[in-house]
């Protein structure tokens, strides 16, 4: 196994193992399980996982996020997976229809948007070096001055042109794909709906036509073709099957595309070209541009984005270009701008910078999703800041009618994507979206993330403040499990420290992991060498799983048996997820006593 051996062992047992999961795949950033039972699943314990940046369930899917790197996660994660043959476990196929679609869309486009990127950004920089005029006073571009250059255009121009004009075979591929038929009598199909040259032997079928860069005729001969070779498949003898399941199938979808499906699909995929160009253009352009703008991430939280594909392309095939790209790039640019603002909120955490740096460069380069899931949804305010952020540009951008000659990467370099006039007007639109949403995380954040905070910690326990380098057992004096202090214990209760839930208990009582609301996670550990006592002298009153107020008693406590087995009562209390802190006072302290401890860098208040 690879790089993530350990991380999909534990989430291999964590989802069910093999006997819980019908199906696995992955799409850019997501791993895509569809299960018998989702309520076999410990999502406490995937959220706890350090590369997953999030859990979605969608489409009858548990989509779990873990970023660029999710290919790698997928090979390790099918090295354990056994497809079960069980029928004990209840499969879940109550999805609602209209889920189903989109999930489906979603599989459809997920296997051919690496090369949809690819096309984008070979389009744009074919624009960069034959359609801007930097040269000679703004008279001639580039490819006008060099022939080498004009040859690299060409050659640009020819792969990015290919990629689009020769979608619908690449759609259709993937549907068969997919749906699990036969793979080459899609790419045959998908051939014969972008080529009729192929087909001027017969132009006496005058109906007989080619539908280039088209998508939904595509889509709809794709699934003709998959129902008609399953339809040949039952109805043919096995001893004839060869010849004539892919020759009926073949032959029925290309006659049925042509005369019925691919027409409908063409005139449906107009219809609704027009359409969006009717919202975008006044007198209903900057509501749509709010809606988009602002909503296009709560498309990508349920995982139904990949429809925005469906109408790029069919806006690029309509019109030459699409207006919903560059909001779908502004939109990915905010989020990047909101991280951008928790990494100087948080800059003094090192354990929060670790997950801030990377999903900020991520998502700027067009991959939201770490960003998305594993810091602004998290926090909360700063996906909505850039939520207002994306709004505002975009509502610049609908204003300058801003169009991307193709689909690209979603962040900064969807530049590339803009057409050539469009670009000045596209960089104000980026700039807009990078300052609001920067500003106004920076703005909230400092009044969130303090006031979430004012109240967070209160002393567990009455006793004597010990500095954590004076601890004797070396594991908390070294601070290898974390940063933190301890009491030597002076009564018989420990306290809840603050709000939250009980993460860990264990057996013999001596020992709690609580985690707070705002992510604090904390062990108070009672006593040196208490687990050799296997439980007397503690009387736990949590279990895991409890949610606790601050101030509710964890556990009795006879400190007088204790002591009598020849056991300290000092008690270390640590910050197990990495936070620093510094003791604000010395001495004796009351249970629940405040402002006993500074937490460094985001939590700078005394508590």
């Amino acid at each position: 196994m690879g790089k993530y051996k350990k991380e999909a062992e534990l989430l291999f047992e964590a989802v069910g193992a093999s006997e819980n999961i019908k199906a696995l795949s992955h799409c850019v950033t997501r791993l895509r399980f569809e299960l018998r039972d989702s309520s076999k699943v410990n999502q406490e314990a995937i959220e706890t996982i350090n590369v997953v940046k999030g859990v979605v369930k969608q489409s009858g899917q548990f989509q779990i996020i873990i970023g660029n790197d999710v290919s790698l996660f997928y090979q390790d994660l099918m090295e354990l997976y056994q497809p079960s043959t069980s029928t004990q476990l209840k499969s879940e196929v109550n999805v609602h229809p209209l889920k189903k679609i989109m999930a489906n869309l979603g599989a459809i486009f997920s296997p051919i948007i690496p090369v949809i990127i690819c096309g984008g950004l070979v389009i744009g920089l074919e624009n960069i070096i034959g359609s801007i005029y930097f040269f000679d006073q703004g008279t001639h571009t580039l490819a006008q001055i060099s022939p080498f250059f004009l040859a690299v255009a060409e050659l640009l121009g020819m792969i990015g042109n290919a990629v689009f004009y020769f979608m619908p075979i690449a759609i259709v591929w993937s549907i068969m794909k997919k749906m699990k038929g036969s793979e080459i009598l899609g790419i045959v199909l998908g051939i014969t709906l972008v080529s009729p040259a192929l087909l001027t032997s017969y132009q006496q079928l005058e109906n007989i036509k080619g539908y280039p860069s088209e998508v939904i005729p595509a889509i709809l001969a794709g699934f003709a073709l998959v129902y008609l070779e399953r339809l040949f498949r039952k109805l043919s003898p096995e001893s004839i099957g060869m010849l004539v399941v892919p020759f009926g199938s073949l032959i029925s979808a290309v006659v049925l595309s042509q005369f019925i499906l691919a027409p409908l699909g063409s005139l449906i995929g107009g219809g609704l070209a027009d359409l969006l160009y009717f919202l975008f253009t006044p007198p209903f352009s900057y509501l749509s541009a709010i809606l988009f703008g602002g909503g296009y991430m709560f498309l990508v939280m349920t995982g139904m984005h990949h429809i925005t594909t469906l109408l790029d392309l069919q806006f690029i095939s309509s019109f030459g270009g699409t207006m919903l790209w560059p909001l779908i790039a502004l939109a990915n640019v905010a989020q990047g701008a909101a991280v951008l603002g928790m990494i100087c909120l948080q800059r003094n955490e090192k354990k929060y910078q670790a997950v801030n740096v990377p999903a900020c460069i991520s998502c700027m380069l067009g991959v939201t999703e770490p960003a998305l899931f594993g810091v602004n949804k998290k926090y909360g305010f700063p996906f909505i800041c850039a939520v207002i952020g994306s709004s505002c540009a975009a509502l610049f951008a609908v204003h300058q009618q801003i169009m991307a000659a193709s689909i690209g990467v979603g962040g900064l370099p969807g530049i590339f994507s803009i057409l050539p006039q469009f670009i000045p007007s596209y960089l104000i639109a980026l700039f807009i979206a990078i300052c609001i949403s920067f500003m106004l995380t920076l703005i909230t954040g400092k009044l969130c993330l303090k006031s979430d905070v004012s109240a967070f910690f209160v002393s567990p326990m009455k006793g004597k403040l010990i500095p954590l380098e004076k601890v004797e057992d070396q594991v908390f004096s070294q601070r290898l499990m974390g940063d933190g202090f301890a009491i030597e214990l002076e009564g018989n209760a420990v306290y809840a420290p603050f709000d939250g839930e009980v993460v860990m208990t264990y057996p013999t009582g001596h020992a709690y992991g609580i985690k707070s609301q705002d992510g604090q996670e904390v062990l108070i550990h009672i006593g040196m060498d208490t687990v050799a006592l296997q439980g007397k002298g503690f009387i736990p009153l949590v279990k895991v799983g409890d949610r606790i107020k601050q101030g509710d008693k964890l556990v009795e406590v006879d400190p007088t048996y204790i002591l009598q087995q020849g056991k300290s009562l000092v008690s270390p209390i640590i910050f197990t997820n990495g936070q620093e802190i510094t003791l604000k006072q010395s001495g004796k302290i009351k249970a629940l006593q405040e402002k006993i401890i500074e937490l460094k860098g985001e939590h700078n208040e005394e508590l």
